[in-house]
Formats: C-alpha cells, structure tokens, sequence
C-alpha cells in the first residue's frame, strides 16, 4: 500500500513537471525573407527566449508578410492572435501617435545620429506610449535609411522625382513630405508592391537598402537614387495576452533577447549598405551615388512647418541636437 503511495506520487510529480516544462510556440511575423534584417533580428531573438527559458517558449517564423501587412499584423498583436512582430514604424504611428515624428524626412544626419536618439532617452520614452495602446514595445530594431528607386529616370534632385506616382507606407508624415518633392504619393501595403511595380501601377518605390535587396526590387525597377531621405526605425512588439502571463524572470529574458536582436539586425542592415548597392549594381540597377541633398532639405520646409505644429519645434530640435 505504501509503495501504491510512492508510486503515485511520484507519477504526480511527474506531470506536473512535465507540464511545467511545456513549450509554448510564439508566432512572429515580418514583411521580408528569413534571410533579411528583419529575419536575422527575429531568428537572434527567438534563439535568445528559447535559451533562456530552457525551452519553455520557442518561435515559428512567418516571414514574408504570411500573417499580412504590417498594419494587419499590429492590429493581430493587440488583439492576441499574433504573439510577436518586428516591424518598421511605417503604420505603427496610426496606433501610437507619439511614433510619427521619428518619422519627419531629413530629420537624422546618419547612423549614428539616429541609433543614439532611439537608444537614449527621446526612444525609450516612446516605448513607454505603447501599452496603453495595447501594445509591449520591447526595443527598437532597424530598417535603415530610405532611397529612392523608379522605372523612369535618375533622381539627383526634387525636380526628377516630380510626377512620378511613388508606393509610399501608410504614413501621413511620410506622405506630406513627399508631396513637397512634387511626388504623387500612393499608399500600400507591403505584400502588394511588387505586383504593382511589375504591372506600372506605380512607378516607384522608397525602402532601405536591406529591403530593396530581400525583395528583388532590381527585376522590377531600373534606377536607384542614394537619397536617404528618411531614416526607417523597426520595432520588436509583442502582444500583452504573452507578456501579461510572463515571470518577472521570463520578462528580463524577452527583453534582453530583444536587446540582443536589435544589435543584429543592425549590424545586418550595417553589412547589407556596405555590400548591397554593388550587389544592385550587378543585378542591373544603375545607381545614382551623390544626389542633391540640399535642395531636397529646401523643398521640405512647408512640410516642417506643418510638422512643427503638429509636434511641436522644439521637439524637433532635441532631437536635431543629440549628438
């Protein structure tokens, strides 16, 4: 009889072990390859959680906009269909309107510039706007710089890229600044672009230089324009049906993998500037290297006006001012 009790309660023991040990599987989703920056961040940061949890949460990757847009997959994240996404901030503004003047063109001399403000403290206060929307913003990731490519012509100044109807993100501060470069900005979803530019729907489109790459742009586009016009931020979310149900253990693990995941992705996005305008070149892309980044700065400043109103100027200049 007392061995009957041994035995049971080591077979309780048993399950409830394995039960504690179960593995949970996080969705994440991202618009490019698993072989992109986005891929590289996601796969550094889902290794990260699944060491750290003794396996206890792993991922399975939808990559290539399988869970939809970027706009669909926020909107999954707060509902909790989607567990995780590392997305450019492209939408993200429409959800959590303190994003938006991260994204005013001209406004990041480089790399640098733009990494110390997201890592410092105008970033990570607008990281802490994210759960009231809910939301759980765990870092900020990259896309990189934005440039220009298109069917037409070479882009050195404002006055080239006038007329041509250019796929822009669902941005609204994106798209006032365009329309000052005479532009005819047309919203779309990223899954849909590369029809679009197959078909002449629209004659452009701007991405960094990771994208163009991952995407295959150089078989739909002809001309590339190093314009830099607008620095692309990414961001690593998650939904708060995953992290309300985290240890406070479990949370510095998801934090800290993400940590790890933005240092990836950006030496990623670093490595694919450095070797992937000679890759475009040799896939036929005729690449225009020095444009006229001074009359672009000249032809946005009605759009900074209206973007001083609406985020107030002197917020502009803490961030111009980080050095």
């Amino acid at each position: 009889m007392k061995f009957g009790h041994i035995a049971a309660a080591c077979l309780s023991l048993a399950l409830s072990a394995g039960a504690f040990a179960q593995t949970t599987t996080l969705k994440i989703g991202y618009a490019t390859s698993k072989e992109s920056h986005y891929g590289v961040g996601s796969t550094v940061f889902c290794d990260e959680i699944e060491k750290g949890t003794q396996g206890r949460y792993k991922c399975q990757h939808f990559a290539n906009s399988a869970l939809g847009g970027e706009r669909e997959q926020i909107e999954a994240i707060q509902l909790g269909t989607q567990d995780l996404l590392n997305t450019s901030t492209g939408p993200v503004g429409n959800f959590v309107p303190e994003v938006k003047i991260v994204d005013i063109p001209f406004l990041f001399r480089d790399y640098d510039h733009a990494r110390k403000v997201m890592d410092g403290p105008i970033g990570q206060d607008i990281l802490t706007k994210f759960p009231s929307k809910g939301i759980i913003a765990l870092a900020w990731t990259e896309n990189g710089f934005r440039h220009m490519t298109n069917s037409k012509r070479d882009i050195v100044k404002p006055t080239d890229a006038a007329g041509l109807k250019m796929r822009t993100m669902e941005n609204k501060v994106h798209m006032d600044g365009y329309r000052t470069f005479g532009i005819l900005p047309t919203p779309m979803a990223f899954p849909e672009l590369f029809g679009a530019l197959q078909q002449g729907t629209v004659d452009g489109q701007e991405n960094p230089i990771p994208v163009i790459l991952s995407a295959k742009f150089s078989q739909v586009q002809k001309h590339l324009s190093l314009t830099g016009h607008v620095y692309s931020p990414a961001l690593l979310l998650l939904s708060p049906k995953v992290w309300n149900k985290l240890s406070d253990a479990d949370k510095k693990v998801f934090v800290d993998a993400a940590q790890k995941a933005s240092v990836a992705q950006r030496k990623k996005v670093n490595d694919d500037e450095n070797n992937g305008i000679a890759q475009l070149e040799k896939d036929g892309m005729k690449v225009t290297k020095t444009v006229d980044g001074a009359a672009f700065r000249e032809a946005l400043k009605p759009a900074y006006v209206g973007y001083a109103k609406e985020f107030g100027a002197d917020n502009i200049k803490k961030i111009s001012d980080v050095k």
